[in-house]
């Protein structure tokens, strides 16, 4: 069994993938567009033609879905967070730094009991990540 996170940042999705490319180096892939939807029956009531249906992106070796979902405005993305394994410290605080741009800082970069270097934030969409270089071997 495989579990993909699917992110819906209703109505920002292009700007988050802009976004996330230019800061941690996302490399986008299948993308499809409301208006490129051959069953329009389907298609989401009151949602603009050229917003997200469905689009999917690599961080790393894993895949994220993202969309605009019902492109309202409103994102919330509470009760879960991405967990990014930076390569080393100067890693983690490169792209601590280009997430947080715009969101808010909520554990800056320490090390800790279990790592070298571990932070949250939150980045400009809400959408929650932790960076940490762990002191185990991963």
């Amino acid at each position: 069994m495989h579990v993909t996170p699917y992110l819906f940042f209703d109505g920002r999705c292009q700007e988050a993938l802009d976004f996330y490319k230019k800061a941690i180096g996302i490399e986008p892939g299948m993308m499809m567009r409301y208006g490129e939807n051959p069953d329009a029956s389907s298609q989401g009531a009151n949602v603009a033609r050229d917003k997200i249906m469905h689009a999917e992106f690599k961080l790393g070796d894993t895949t994220i879905f993202c969309s605009d979902g019902m492109a309202q405005g409103q994102p919330k993305f509470d009760g879960f967070a991405l967990a990014i394994a930076a390569e080393n410290t100067r890693d983690a605080e490169s792209k601590f730094k280009a997430l947080v741009d715009g969101g808010e800082v909520i554990q800056p970069l320490i090390e800790t009991f279990f790592a070298h270097s571990f932070g949250m934030l939150k980045d400009r969409f809400g959408v929650h990540w932790m960076l940490i270089v762990g002191k185990q071997p991963r």
